[in-house]
């Protein structure tokens, strides 16, 4: 058995001369962790594959900084891009201070104007003496913007649209009362009384659609019979009033 075993070393350890080495040879404790640096066995063999290409790896650096030009001069502004999506809106602002009040404004047109009124009086007796005779009055109560001429007892219509009239008058002891609430030269509404002993209070309202221009007034008619109205100095007793119900479009 000796004999046997010496025969198998030597041909397990001598290779073939027609097959190269493919492979250096290793150790049995090569699979092992490598020893700490700087020990006797630290460094390759110096006919190791390993140690002949450490001898020979190059490693090259470039030292950016120094390939570094100059800044170049600015460029030429492109074209507007598309514009973009709309954004959603943002958060309401805080209020800015009060400004200061502004100039007063030329006046405005006349027939622009939306309101029209007035209310007259007399304080004086009066008997016709014509056959028709405009009632004139002498006390001025309201006339906003002066559309009621006082001196011929007419309203003037300056803002069209339907106006609502009154009319209130007091009767004369004994003597006939006839008036009529005229548009223009048309009589509208009557307002009449017969003689009496008793002197009464008589009142007449009518609304009316009239147009730019247009007169209202009170016409007191004279018959065979004296025609007259009562007032005094201390009491208003003849009232006639009007005013602008809805603007109209005429």
């Amino acid at each position: 058995m000796w004999v046997f075993l010496l025969l198998l070393v030597p041909v397990a350890c001598v290779p073939s001369p027609s097959r190269p080495l493919t492979r250096p040879c290793r150790r049995c404790c090569d699979h092992l962790q490598p020893p700490a640096a700087g020990s006797a066995h630290s460094q390759p063999p110096p006919d190791s594959p390993a140690r002949y290409q450490a001898a020979t790896e190059v490693h090259t650096i470039i030292n950016m900084t120094i390939l570094k030009g100059d800044k170049g001069d600015r460029g030429e502004r492109g074209t507007l891009g598309k514009p973009g999506l709309e954004g959603t809106p943002g958060f309401r602002g805080p209020f800015g201070p009060k400004g200061s009040k502004g100039q007063a404004g030329a006046p405005g047109d006349a027939c622009k104007t939306t309101h029209s009124s007035f209310s007259v009086g007399r304080r004086k007796a009066l008997h016709s003496v014509d056959y028709y005779q405009p009632l004139v009055f002498d006390t001025v109560f309201v006339n906003l913007l002066g559309h009621f001429n006082m001196f011929k007892g007419k309203f003037y219509c300056s803002v069209p649209g339907v106006y609502y009239f009154n009319v209130n008058i007091h009767t004369w002891n004994f003597k006939e009362t006839y008036l009529h609430l005229m548009h223009n030269a048309e009589e509208q509404v009557i307002l009449y009384a017969q003689p009496s002993e008793r002197s009464i209070m008589q009142s007449q309202s009518v609304l009316l659609d009239l147009a730019a221009g247009d007169e209202v007034w009170v016409r007191l008619y004279k018959r065979e019979r004296e025609n007259a109205v009562y007032s005094d100095d201390v009491d208003v007793y003849i009232t006639f009033n009007g005013y602008l119900v809805a603007p109209g479009s005429h």
